[in-house]
């Protein structure tokens, strides 16, 4: 599971006095959202398989690039828990950093605990989320789907982010835990809020907490076949603040990175040659479109965090207990070491990908299926429905969301052939 309340924000940094001996990278600047490959390699090449960064405030971290070190730092909960109450800065940390709601603070939820707690939350939320129908999602994500080509199809110009990948994932995510959809549409302006990373995402964090409070409330006095219904089943007691905060996590974790998986596949098919065929029906690429996009082009690019438990060493790097790390889940994917095959596109069916993070607290499977079909089933209504889209700008005007964390689009203008909302050409 990403992070769920991860800021799209772009940050700046200054001089880091924690990592004088070799200057820090500040995760700033247009190279990490037009050229981040090109910069993890240069990073590779400076400073090796782990590389001080800093945050906005001067704060320091490690940024993990290498596959094998994220590997470890993934699959060792005890040495790097993901436990934000480890870290060594807490006590310069100002109450309006804007990095806290993806850093986040101690609370009860499963995004934000770690060992036996996290387990605990682990153990309610991932059986509810394995009880949803895989078909009822795919009828929902068509439904869905359908109504917001709807919304366009008569124009003949439509932007694929902002009209259809945005919208789709938390409409059916929100049908999914429970809400009615004109419920689910406010919640997608509430996590675009909270996305921008503006001055409003504090207000959208509070006002997001209040729809799944009130959720929690309906569902208990009106269970339903959705999965806040199930979490409050569970036989052990949680709070409902507990349940507020582990849909939150829920919803939020699977809607940006989902959106952003659905428009980064699609531009593919618009751009490369080798997609191509996916736009006039070609089923088969559109899978291999998504499965090359999280090798290239993975959503979460760098997810916060882990926290050493102690003194350690990792790749030839001296981590002090307490230290952040940051998953450089990108970087590791194009990590020469185990990737002698980078941009020939040969790895699109190999699942070893670390898109979805590793390890114990690695995006739960259940979350990961229910993700895949979002994406693959709204990209394939698109395609039926729209016969002939076509890139409405050349595609080197595209621009990525300015974001070291993230990678998006900020836009996909298309242009297509206008057809009725039926699907016969006007």
């Amino acid at each position: 599971m990403t992070n769920p309340f991860l800021s799209a924000a772009p940050v700046t940094g200054r001089g880091c006095p924690a990592h004088s001996a070799s200057d820090p990278v500040p995760l700033s600047g247009p190279d990490f959202h037009t050229a981040p490959q090109a910069l993890y390699r240069s990073m590779r090449q400076a400073y090796g398989p782990v590389v001080p960064v800093e945050l906005p405030g001067g704060f320091p971290a490690w940024l993990v690039v290498g596959y094998r070190e994220l590997h470890q730092v993934t699959s060792d909960g005890e040495l790097f828990p993901r436990d934000v109450g480890l870290w060594n800065q807490w006590d310069r940390v100002p109450e309006d950093w804007p990095l806290l709601p993806m850093v986040g603070r101690p609370m009860p939820s499963i995004y934000f605990t770690a060992g036996a707690e996290h387990r605990r939350h682990s153990r309610m939320v991932v059986p509810a989320l394995e009880g949803a129908d895989p078909h009822l999602i795919r009828d929902h994500c068509e439904q869905l789907a359908d109504r917001l080509v709807d919304a366009v199809c008569g124009r003949g110009t439509a932007d694929l982010v902002a009209d259809f990948a945005e919208p789709l994932p938390v409409l059916v995510l929100a049908r999914l835990v429970g809400f009615p959809d004109e419920e689910g549409a406010d919640i997608a302006r509430v996590l675009k809020d909270l996305a921008d990373g503006g001055p409003g995402a504090q207000h959208a964090h509070q006002r997001f907490g209040e729809h799944m409070r009130r959720l929690v409330e309906a569902k208990r006095a009106a269970p339903g076949d959705d999965i806040t219904s199930r979490m409050l089943a569970d036989p052990e007691p949680f709070t409902d603040e507990e349940y507020a905060l582990d849909l939150m996590a829920v919803v939020a974790a699977g809607h940006l990175t989902t959106a952003d998986w659905i428009s980064n596949s699609l531009r593919l098919m618009l751009t490369e040659d080798q997609f191509a065929d996916s736009l006039s029906g070609g089923r088969r690429s559109v899978g291999e479109a998504m499965n090359e996009v999280l090798w290239e082009e993975s959503p979460t690019q760098i997810l916060a965090g882990r926290w050493a438990a102690r003194d350690t060493r990792l790749g030839g790097r001296t981590i002090k207990a307490g230290d952040m790390l940051l998953l450089g889940l990108g970087a590791a994917n194009t990590d020469p070491l185990v990737r002698q095959d980078i941009g020939a596109g040969h790895h699109a069916s190999n699942g070893a990908h670390l898109a979805f993070s590793h390890g114990e607290y690695r995006c739960p499977f259940p979350a990961q299926e229910i993700a895949e079909t979002i994406a693959r089933t709204g990209i394939e209504v698109l395609l039926d429905r729209l016969p002939d889209p076509q890139l409405a700008v050349p595609a080197e005007d595209l621009v990525r969301r300015p974001s070291a964390f993230l990678r998006g689009m900020n836009a996909l203008p298309v242009r297509f052939t206008p057809v009725r909302t039926t699907g016969d050409q006007l």
